[in-house]
């Protein structure tokens, strides 16, 4: 964490946006839909927008100045893909087994409800919920088990043979929690990882000044199952730098020990110093450090995941890269915080950040 924390003001966040973004489902392999506001709002502060083959969408920012050497290309990632599920099975009477798409927690699936985006019949969405175990049945060891995917369904309050015309086996689903405002600074989203990383993209294009390098926006597919989308853009783009937008770790909860503490809500941008598929350059650490601190922007030093940072890192010829964002409590739930303190910070050092790029290069660069 910066060494001179101040709270920092985030009035000039557009919240509209936030909750289209947050709001928008999509699913990891479905999120055309997403990807079309995506694009829409790029297209706004972009010089060029398009998508490339596996769905991601990628936005150029040209360089404004010319630079002492040749551009340099910097790539901003953040993935517009959600966590979810895709209908596996539906029984006779109209109950719908699922089968995960990404990281779903087995203990927060119970009581809660869903979207399942049918298209047997017409485009259609079909309300449901997945089911408890009602208390008077089963035995008493089941209240204190998880019950694992394959043994929950969906409920979606219709007859088995309305059910069956309308649902068939893949249709995507999607949880119904909306985002919402917690408080006048703490806001919830059920897809924050990483809806609030594709809002700070679109923030942060918006707000960029005039630089001497090119700045890639790409917002990527597939991440939650593989980081599969991304390689394909960093393949075509070539960066030189680059920074995942995700979100940080943080663990100032009553389930954290004292020793597993970093990030804190509230107290600036996380900084990946390493996760599980990347160590953060040096080179560039120290100049987002150096950015953050020249433009009073508060930043926490986070120990991540893994992101879009490890395949852009080592396409091609390689590049400097690592992953910023807000800190996201509870990621992998419908009950996702984030501050918008947090939120802003992520975007200003996104935004400052091109203007320092090139300058934290060495000059054999090539």
């Amino acid at each position: 964490m910066s060494g001179d924390f101040r709270p920092i003001d985030h009035s000039a966040l557009d919240l509209d946006l936030l909750r289209r973004v947050a709001d928008v489902p999509g699913l990891s392999g479905f999120e055309d839909a997403a990807q079309a506001l995506v694009a829409e709002e790029l297209a706004k502060h972009a010089d060029e927008v398009w998508r490339d083959r596996m769905g991601n969408v990628i936005a150029l920012r040209k360089a404004r100045k010319k630079g002492s050497g040749p551009t340099r290309k910097v790539l901003y990632a953040a993935h517009a893909d959600e966590i979810g599920a895709v209908v596996s099975h539906v029984d006779e009477e109209g109950f719908i087994r699922f089968r995960a798409v990404g990281g779903l927690d087995p203990r927060t699936l119970p009581s809660q409800r869903v979207v399942i985006h049918a298209t047997k019949d017409g485009e259609r969405q079909v309300k449901g919920v997945i089911a408890a175990q009602s208390g008077w049945l089963g035995e008493d060891e089941d209240r204190q088990r998880v019950f694992p995917v394959k043994e929950l369904y969906i409920d979606v309050g219709l007859p088995g043979s309305v059910v069956r015309r309308q649902v068939h086996v893949g249709d995507a689903i999607t949880f119904a929690s909306t985002f919402d405002v917690l408080n006048d600074d703490v806001v919830v989203g059920r897809n924050f990882d990483d809806r609030i990383g594709t809002f700070c993209l679109l923030e942060a294009m918006r707000r960029l000044e005039d630089s001497d390098v090119d700045v890639y926006a790409v917002s990527t597919v597939q991440e939650e199952v593989g980081v599969r989308g991304i390689p394909t853009a960093a393949h075509a783009i070539q960066p030189d730098i680059a920074l995942a937008i995700d979100g940080s770790l943080p663990s100032d909860t009553p389930y954290a020990k004292p020793f597993e503490r970093q990030c804190e809500l509230g107290k600036g941008t996380g900084i990946y110093l390493i996760d599980n598929r990347t160590i953060g350059n040096q080179g560039l650490l120290k100049g987002l450090f150096a950015t953050c601190e020249a433009h009073g922007i508060p930043y926490q030093r986070n120990l991540g995941g893994a992101t879009d940072a490890s395949e852009i890192q080592r396409r091609n010829l390689g590049a400097w890269a690592t992953t910023i964002g807000a800190p996201t409590r509870y990621m992998h739930s419908t009950v996702q915080l984030c501050h918008l303190s947090d939120v802003e910070a992520t975007v200003q050092l996104l935004a400052k950040f091109p203007q320092h790029a090139a300058g934290i290069l060495p000059p054999d660069w090539r």
